[in-house]
């Protein structure tokens, strides 16, 4: 905490939890495609879900849960729209398995090393080249 943090101010993020129709089509997707690998301590939820971690004690969570935007319109570039963003260490790599699954994605605008694509269920995800 720095000195200009206050008592009881907001310090990181530990999780983030996207919404998904049908997980084993999510799973496939985020350990196959991406390489994630499951959290072994979920606890017993009401609804089936999954979750991964992302090191430094950060956790993506996915919920198998009706998505109440399944029929809202989504801009075309991720980076103009709700997102999180992920960091990876080579964004070689990772193009290679998203063409690899034929998965499309649009590089960032902003020109970083940073590109966008989005889950089966819409859910848009922000890969930035952390080294």
């Amino acid at each position: 905490m720095s000195d200009s943090c206050p008592s009881g101010c907001v310090t990181a993020l530990l999780h983030a939890g996207l919404l998904v129709s049908d997980l084993a089509r999510a799973k496939s997707f985020y350990e196959s495609v991406l390489g994630l690998a499951p959290h072994p301590q979920r606890p017993d939820l009401p609804y089936p879900g999954e979750w991964y971690d992302l090191g430094g004690g950060q956790q993506l969570h996915l919920m198998r849960l009706a998505n109440p935007d399944a029929d809202s319109i989504r801009p075309e570039h991720g980076g103009r729209d709700r997102h999180i963003a992920l960091g990876v260490s080579d964004m070689t790599v990772l193009k290679s398995r998203l063409d690899a699954a034929g998965v499309a994605y649009t590089v960032s605008k902003s020109g970083r090393a940073a590109l966008f694509c989005r889950d089966p269920d819409m859910n848009t995800l922000e890969f930035v080249e952390v080294g």
